[in-house]
C-alpha cells in the first residue's frame, strides 16, 4: 500500500531525514520509534505533503504521493492524528469530528448559502456518520459540547474519531497514547486493533510508549538521527544492538 524510498529532508544545514525506505502492506499495522529528534513526525509530515522532501519516493496504493496537494490526502485515503493536538476548542465535539467528513461534501458555496434541499440532505448523512462513530468510540456523552475542557484522554479519542470521518484507508497515528494513563493506554490500543478489523484499516503508529508499541504492531521501524537503524517483528527491533544504544546509550 505504501512503499517510502530514499526519503531525505532537510532544513538548511540539518539533515532530518537520510534515505529512508520501508514499505507497508494492505492492513498491516506498523510502529515507528525512535529518540526525539530521531524524524519520526518529519516523516508524517513529509507523508502528509506538509513537508516536501529534497530526495526520494512516497508511493501510496500506485499513485506517486509527492505530487499530491495536501488537501486532496483525505480524498485519496490517508487520516491523521497530530502529536498537539488539532482539535477547534470551541467547537462542539460533533463538529470537530464533522471536519474530517469536510472533503466529502458535494455542494457548492451557492447551494450552501441557500441552504438548498439537497444540502440539508447531505448535512443530515454526514451528522448520522458522525455520530455513529461518536458513538463507537463512547463519545456520544459529549457530542454537543465543546471541546474545551474536556479530559485529555477524551480529547485523544475525538481526535481519532475525525481522522476515521475522512474513512481512511491508511490511518497515521502521532504519539496517540502520549500523555495517558496505564489504564488509558490498554483501552486505546484495544480500540485501534479492534477499528482496523472492523473498517479494514492499514496503521501506522509514532509513539515513545515501548510497551503500547511492542504489544499492538505487527512489524516495527526504528529511526535514529533521521535514518533507519531497524526493523522487522517488535521482538526482533527490541533485541537489536542499535537500538537499545539509541535509546540506552553506550559506555563510552
Amino acid at each position: 500500500m505504501l512503499d517510502i524510498s530514499r526519503l531525505t529532508l532537510r532544513f538548511g544545514g540539518i539533515t532530518a531525514l537520510t534515505d529512508v525506505g520501508f514499505q507497508v502492506a494492505p492492513g498491516e499495522l506498523v510502529g515507528l520509534i525512535g529518540p526525539n529528534g530521531a524524524g519520526k513526525t518529519s516523516l508524517f509530515n513529509c507523508l502528509t505533503r506538509r513537508y516536501t522532501p529534497e530526495d526520494g519516493t512516497i508511493t501510496f496504493r500506485g499513485a506517486d504521493l509527492l505530487t499530491a496537494r495536501p488537501h486532496t490526502l483525505a480524498e485519496l485515503g490517508i487520516g491523521r492524528t497530530f502529536q498537539n493536538l488539532g482539535l477547534f476548542p470551541r467547537m462542539s465535539v460533533r463538529d470537530n469530528v464533522l471536519v474530517g467528513a469536510h472533503h466529502r461534501g458535494r455542494t457548492g458555496f451557492g447551494a450552501a448559502g441557500l441552504h438548498l434541499p439537497r444540502v440539508r440532505s447531505e448535512e443530515r448523512t454526514l451528522r448520522a456518520e458522525a455520530d455513529a462513530l461518536l458513538a463507537r468510540l463512547d463519545l456520544a456523552d459529549v457530542a454537543d459540547r465543546p471541546a474545551s475542557g474536556l479530559p485529555f484522554g477524551t480529547l485523544k479519542r475525538i481526535e481519532l474519531a475525525r481522522a476515521l470521518a475522512v474513512r481512511p484507508r491508511l490511518l497515521l497515528l502521532d504519539e496517540p497514547v502520549n500523555g495517558l494513563s496505564h489504564g488509558e493506554v490498554g483501552e486505546f490500543a484495544a480500540l485501534v486493533r479492534a477499528l482496523r478489523a472492523e473498517l479494514d484499516l492499514t496503521v501506522i503508529v509514532v509513539e515513545h510508549h515501548m510497551g503500547f508499541v511492542m504489544g499492538l504492531c505487527d512489524r516495527v521501524v526504528c529511526l535514529d538521527f533521521g535514518r533507519v537503524i531497524a526493523a522487522g517483528t517488535p521482538q526482533q527491533v527490541r533485541e537489536h544492538p542499535e537500538v537499545i544504544a539509541a535509546y540506552l546509550g553506550t559506555a563510552a
